[in-house]
């Protein structure tokens, strides 16, 4: 995604698809790649929409409520930083794809500074509770940020032990829920010293399906993830995973195999992550990982045979249904339905871009679809 300057009017528009019910972050990222400006992209879904087999035609969300939900960023003191602007953290950037917009609050002179997740047990343990306060404050005395989810034990644990140095939490609802309640005072500190970040509106209170989508975020503002205490259902083990997919590194700190709370954290390092015992362990893991590249986009996509848009309507009409067939709640890779219909990889995304408009399969950033 190209970086630019975005003019209050473009930046409207961009909240406005961003929040468009049924379009997720790849298929943000298409839209933008193919119409090149958000107001383009709303004047197509429509039409896109309605050749993904939707009844009633999809429509952005009304340009006031954008403005209502900027005028409210503004009035709590934060900012929304959209994905190809400057300002926006640049490992976060990095990934494919980034969200497409994220509201922020606090100081941004951390956000570019290595950045570490710590992340773990809820139910934590005095020891667990203690060593990651000694890992947080070790790693913020070496210049490192420490990155985690504002929970209950490590990640509380985490944060309070690094607000001196720098700390980033980030939130599955908007920056003004707070949660757990029992954070408030952590929370207020954070936004006081650190930085709040979050993909919601501000007033919006999380579910079950944003903790996930907030630990995408804790994974890719970091160089690395390090678990402390972990069970093997655990949520600290998603952050990890998706740390593997954004090529972070994932670090662990072993514990006793008859403690219920470590057998997460340690099949991670059965699986290869770093060992982790002290900060000097894991300043040796961040300096040897490599910054996240920001990719400029080739502008091939949508050429060779595919020159102008109704070639690729055309393709897509061919295909649709037939990868709507092929989709179950089990999900599929999108290069394993390029294999069954072989088809060009972008004639498939295109085809996932209308039916996801249509409400009839979930894109996921991890390249897999399942329907819905």
């Amino acid at each position: 995604m190209t970086q630019r300057s975005l003019s209050p009017t473009e930046r409207v528009d961009w909240l406005r698809l961003s929040r468009t019910s049924g379009v997720g972050p790849v298929t943000f990222a298409r839209l933008i790649d193919r119409f090149e400006t958000a107001s383009r992209a709303i004047d197509a879904l429509p039409d896109l929409s309605k050749r993904g087999g939707r009844a009633k035609p999809l429509k952005a969300i009304g340009r006031d409520q954008a403005e209502d939900e900027l005028a409210d960023i503004d009035r709590i003191g934060a900012r929304l930083l959209c994905a190809c602007e400057f300002d926006y953290p640049a490992d976060l950037a990095a990934l494919d794809p980034p969200p497409p917009v994220v509201t922020v609050k606090g100081s941004l002179s951390i956000k570019d500074k290595p950045v570490c997740a710590m992340v773990g047990a809820r139910n934590a343990s005095a020891a667990g509770l203690r060593f990651a306060g000694d890992l947080a404050r070790g790693l913020g005395e070496r210049g490192v940020i420490i990155a985690s989810g504002l929970a209950r034990g490590i990640d509380g644990a985490a944060h309070a032990a690094s607000l001196e140095t720098g700390t980033i939490a980030v939130l599955a609802g908007g920056l003004t829920s707070i949660y757990p309640p029992e954070h408030e005072a952590l929370y207020h500190a954070i936004a006081e010293q650190g930085l709040l970040v979050s993909e919601n509106p501000p007033r919006y209170s999380p579910q079950a399906r944003d903790f996930p989508r907030r630990n995408r975020l804790i994974s890719g503002l970091s160089l690395g993830v390090l678990v402390v205490e972990a069970a093997e259902r655990s949520g600290s083990l998603i952050t990890a995973r998706y740390a593997l997919e954004q090529n972070r590194e994932v670090m662990a700190v072993p514990g006793s195999p008859m403690d219920p709370r470590a057998r997460g954290s340690n099949r991670l390092l059965q699986d290869g992550a770093a060992l982790i015992q002290g900060v000097e362990d894991v300043i040796d893991i961040l300096s040897g990982a490599r910054r996240p590249k920001l990719e400029e986009p080739s502008g091939a996509d949508y050429e060779d045979e595919f020159e102008d848009a109704r070639a690729l309507d055309d393709a897509v009409a061919d295909i649709r249904e037939r990868i709507a067939d092929l989709l179950s709640p089990t999900p599929v890779s999108r290069d394993e339905l390029a294999r069954l219909t072989q088809a060009p990889a972008r004639v498939v995304l295109a085809a996932l871009v209308e039916l996801e408009l249509a409400g009839r399969c979930e894109v996921w950033p991890n390249g897999m679809v399942c329907s819905v």
